[in-house]
């Protein structure tokens, strides 16, 4: 039986955004409304494209670090690549980058350069093999990430939350991350790695450590249209994600709090209401009256 056949029932009422609070009172819902990532990575793109800032592989698990001017690092901190880095000066400011922020950079936005250890420029095919190299896993993990990213979620590591990623509505210092990512690959072409998940008490493991820390379970089902090998990035087309939310049901909270009556229905019984009391009010006039009659028959066989 195919793994996604097992899943529990999905899409039950799942919980909003979680905006943070500003110390001075600002919405940052409407900050955000204000501001879509959208045009915010559009502005980084522009930005870069002209004078590809190059990022150097530090070879610390196939990280790079990027250096940016002072400007181009308001627009990288805005668009939320990367983590800065403290020892920056005040011409030039250094982000460190994982190996999806680095790919997704230069081969979907192509707006930085990608030098190696030794300073040569490495091709996309060369920088490819380079992470390959570093994890075997990189192939599924980077289209996740760049699934994710092309819909316009901030996508950062999950690691701390026993996931894959975590994936925020906006950037993380207005938002707190809604979804808890898994990425479980399927198809001869990722060998050993395939079975994520297919253990109910791995997924039930998932499912409580998500839940646990507000987030809902995301599963990406990273599959092949097609026979491919993942030794080229031109794999990446022939990728295909299917996406999941996994929720507990809880049947207490879904019967009290989620599962509110609508109007028709809180009409319905308002008037269910009204005729049991109408019933009531005749049925009590009749038994009234046969207790007064019988009363009265009573007192006139008592005289006589």
């Amino acid at each position: 039986m195919p793994w996604e056949n097992r899943l529990p029932a999905e899409h039950m009422d799942l919980p909003g955004p979680r905006w943070k609070k500003g110390k001075d009172g600002k919405d940052f819902a409407s900050l955000a409304a204000a501001n879509p990532m959208s045009a915010i990575v559009s502005e980084l793109k522009a930005s870069f494209i002209s004078s590809k800032p190059v990022a150097i592989l530090s070879g610390l698990g196939g990280s790079a670090v990027l250096g940016v001017g002072p400007e181009q690092a308001v627009i990288l901190n805005r668009a939320a690549f990367g983590h800065a880095i403290e020892n920056a000066t005040a011409q030039k400011h250094w982000f460190q980058l994982s190996p999806e922020e680095v790919f997704y950079l230069c081969h979907a936005l192509n707006c930085i350069r990608v030098d190696s250890l030794d300073n040569k420029q490495m091709s996309e095919i060369e920088l490819w093999d380079y992470f390959r190299s570093g994890s075997e896993s990189f192939p599924e993990m980077y289209k996740a990430y760049a699934h994710l990213r092309l819909k316009n979620w901030v996508v950062r590591s999950g690691l701390q939350y026993g996931a894959d990623f975590v994936a925020y509505r906006h950037h993380p210092a207005l938002v707190h991350s809604e979804f808890a990512v898994v990425v479980v690959p399927e198809g001869a072409e990722f060998g050993n790695r395939c079975g994520r998940l297919e253990v109910w008490s791995d997924l039930l493991c998932a499912l409580r450590a998500s839940g646990s820390v507000a987030k809902t379970l995301l599963v990406l089902t990273i599959s092949s249209s097609s026979k491919c090998e993942l030794s080229s990035p031109d794999c990446l087309e022939q990728l295909v994600v299917h996406e999941r939310t996994i929720t507990r049901w809880i049947p207490q909270q879904c019967r009290e709090q989620r599962c509110e009556p609508s109007r028709d229905e809180v009409n319905r019984e308002e008037l269910i209401i009204e005729k049991e009391s109408v019933v009531f009010n005749h049925w009590g006039v009749i038994l009234g009256f046969t207790v007064l009659s019988g009363l009265l028959v009573y007192r006139l066989k008592f005289r006589q």
